[in-house]
C-alpha cells in the first residue's frame, strides 16, 4: 500500500481513508470476501493512531463494504455487489462533496428547535401567525372567483401581478417601472439565488454588510465568490469603505439592506445613499438592495429607497411580502433592467417553470385592495408595541448586562450582552430552559452579539421569553 493520506487537506484523515479503500473496493484492488489489513497494522502502514483506522472501517462498514467479526479481523462484504450486481451509493460521499453547500450547522440547529411549540420563539425571522391576514385572504376567497389559467405562466410571472408591483412600489416606494422590468420569484431568497448563480461567477470579489443576514447564506461560498465586509455605525456602511476595497479587490457587486438592516436595525443614511449611487456609476458596480422592512416603519415614513433614486439602471431591487404580509405566501420580485430580468427568469424557468398561479393571484387581489393600507398601519403599531415590550422587558430584568439601539422599524433587536460570554454556549443553555435567539457571529459579528425577533415572538410571551434568556445567562455566568 503505497498511499498515504493527506494531513495538509482539510478532510478528516479517517473519511480519508475509507474513501481510499471504498476506492479500491470498486476497482477491484480489494476483492469481495478479501481480509483487509488489522486496525493495528493498518495504522502502522499510513502512520496513524489505531482509533483513526477504526473510525475509517466504521464509516465502510456502515456502507455495507466491509465486515467486521471480532477476532477474525475486518474483510471485504462478499455480496457487496448483491445478486443482481448492484451496489448502494454511497449517500454521505455525495452529500459531503456537493458543490451547493449546506446551511451552517448552528442554522439548521435553530430552524430544527424552533419547530417545538412549547419554546418561545425569538430567533425565527418571519411575523407571528397572528399578524398573517387570514380574514382578509378568507374574504378575498369567498368573495373574488378565481380569473385565469392552470398552464404555465409568463417566465417572468402573472402579468396582472407585475402591473400590481408597478402600482404599489410607485405608490409606496416612489418606484418608477414597467411589468418588463419585474420578475416574480419564490421570496427575496431565491431572488439572491438567481443574482449570484447568473450575473457572477468563481473568484468574483462581492462587498456586503458586516454584520449581515447575507454572510449566512451559503450561496455565496457555494458560488465560488471572494466576500468582503463593510462594517455598519449608526448611519450604515461608510461609502469610502466600499471605494477602497473596490481599489484593493475590484468588487463586482455590493450586496445592501438599507432600511431597518437585518440584525442591526439601521438605516442607511441619505447622504451615504446618494454617494454610494455616485460610485456605483463612476465604477461600474451594481448594487442589490433587499429591501424587506421598509414599509414597517413606525412612524409610518418610508424612506427613500437606492431604486427611487437610480437614473442609470444600477440597482437590482429586491423586495417581497414575506415580512409585512406572510412568510409562507413566497411572494418576491426583483425590479431591474429588462435584459437582466430575462436572464433571471430564464434561470428561474430552469429551476421550476415558473411561479405557482394560486400565491400569485392571491398576493394580486390583496395588493390591490383595500385590505393591504389597513393590515400595513396595523402591522406598524403591533411591531412597534412588540419592540417596545421586548426593551421593557431586557431592561427590566438585564439592566446594564445588556446594550442595544431602539430600532424604528423591522422586525429585530440587535443587542450586545456585556459580560464577555459565549453566546452559542448562551443558545445551548437557552434552548434548555425553552427560549430560542441567533447568536451574532452566524451574521459575521464579533462575539458576545445576540438578535432578538420580536416580530416572531408573541405578543404574550415575548417578557416570559426575556426571563428564560436571563436565566440561561445566569446559568452560565454561575
Amino acid at each position: 500500500m503505497n498511499w498515504k493520506p493527506n494531513r495538509e487537506d482539510k478532510k478528516p484523515i479517517y473519511k480519508q481513508i475509507a474513501d481510499y479503500i471504498e476506492q479500491g473496493i470498486s476497482s477491484g484492488e480489494f476483492v469481495p470476501d478479501s481480509i483487509l489489513p488489522s486496525e493495528r497494522k493498518l495504522a502502522d502502514i499510513l502512520e496513524v493512531n489505531r482509533s483513526t483506522v477504526v473510525a475509517a472501517y466504521e464509516v465502510l462498514q456502515s456502507l455495507g463494504l466491509v465486515e467486521r467479526v471480532k477476532g477474525s479481523g475486518t474483510r471485504v462484504s462478499s455480496d457487496i455487489w448483491g445478486l443482481s450486481h448492484k451496489r448502494i451509493p454511497n449517500w454521505g460521499r455525495y452529500i459531503e462533496y456537493g458543490s451547493f453547500l449546506p446551511n451552517l450547522p448552528l442554522v439548521q440547529r435553530i430552524r430544527m428547535e424552533t419547530q417545538d411549540n412549547h419554546l418561545i420563539n425569538l430567533a425565527s425571522g418571519e411575523l407571528s401567525p397572528e399578524l398573517f391576514p387570514i380574514e382578509q385572504f378568507q374574504t378575498i376567497l369567498s368573495n373574488e372567483p378565481f380569473i385565469g389559467h392552470l398552464g404555465y405562466d409568463h417566465p417572468q410571472g402573472n402579468e396582472m401581478l407585475r402591473k400590481t408591483i408597478c402600482n404599489h412600489v410607485e405608490e409606496y416606494k416612489n418606484i418608477k417601472t414597467t411589468p418588463s422590468s419585474i420578475l416574480i420569484t419564490s421570496g427575496a431568497q431565491q431572488a439572491l439565488h438567481l443574482i449570484v448563480q447568473c450575473l457572477l461567477k468563481p473568484g468574483d470579489a462581492v462587498a456586503m454588510e458586516n454584520p449581515s443576514y447575507s454572510y449566512s447564506l451559503p450561496i455565496f461560498q457555494s458560488a465560488g465568490l471572494r466576500t468582503f465586509r463593510l462594517s455598519i455605525d449608526q448611519n450604515g456602511i461608510n461609502p469610502d469603505d466600499l471605494l477602497a476595497l473596490h481599489r484593493k479587490h475590484r468588487i463586482r457587486m455590493v450586496f445592501l439592506n438599507p432600511d431597518f438592516q437585518n440584525p442591526t436595525g439601521v438605516v442607511l443614511h441619505l447622504l451615504r445613499r446618494k454617494r454610494i449611487l455616485d460610485l456605483s456609476s463612476e465604477l461600474g458596480i451594481p448594487v442589490i438592495e433587499d429591501d424587506p422592512y421598509s414599509l414597517t416603519s413606525f412612524d409610518g415614513k418610508v424612506n427613500s429607497t437606492l431604486k427611487s433614486m437610480d437614473n442609470n439602471g444600477n440597482v437590482l431591487y429586491i423586495s417581497s411580502l414575506s415580512k409585512i404580509v406572510a412568510s409562507g405566501l413566497r411572494i418576491g420580485w426583483i425590479i431591474g433592467p429588462t435584459k437582466v430580468i430575462e436572464r433571471l427568469a430564464d434561470a428561474k424557468q430552469q429551476v421550476d417553470f415558473g411561479h405557482s398561479i394560486f400565491p400569485q393571484w392571491i398576493a394580486n387581489q390583496f395588493l390591490q385592495s383595500n385590505h393591504f393600507e389597513s393590515h400595513i398601519v396595523m402591522i406598524r403599531e403591533q411591531l412597534k408595541h412588540r419592540r417596545n415590550q421586548l426593551i421593557a422587558s431586557l431592561n427590566d430584568i438585564l439592566g446594564d448586562q445588556i446594550k442595544f439601539n431602539s430600532p424604528g422599524g423591522g422586525i429585530h433587536l440587535w443587542c450586545k450582552v456585556n459580560s464577555g460570554i459565549n453566546e452559542y454556549q448562551l443558545l445551548e443553555e437557552a434552548l434548555k430552559v425553552g427560549v430560542a435567539f441567533v447568536p451574532g457571529r452566524i451574521f459575521g459579528s464579533e462575539k458576545g452579539f445576540v438578535r432578538f425577533t420580536f416580530g416572531r415572538g408573541e405578543n404574550d410571551l415575548i417578557h416570559e421569553g426575556v426571563v428564560r434568556f436571563a436565566s440561561a445567562l445566569r446559568n452560565i455566568q454561575s
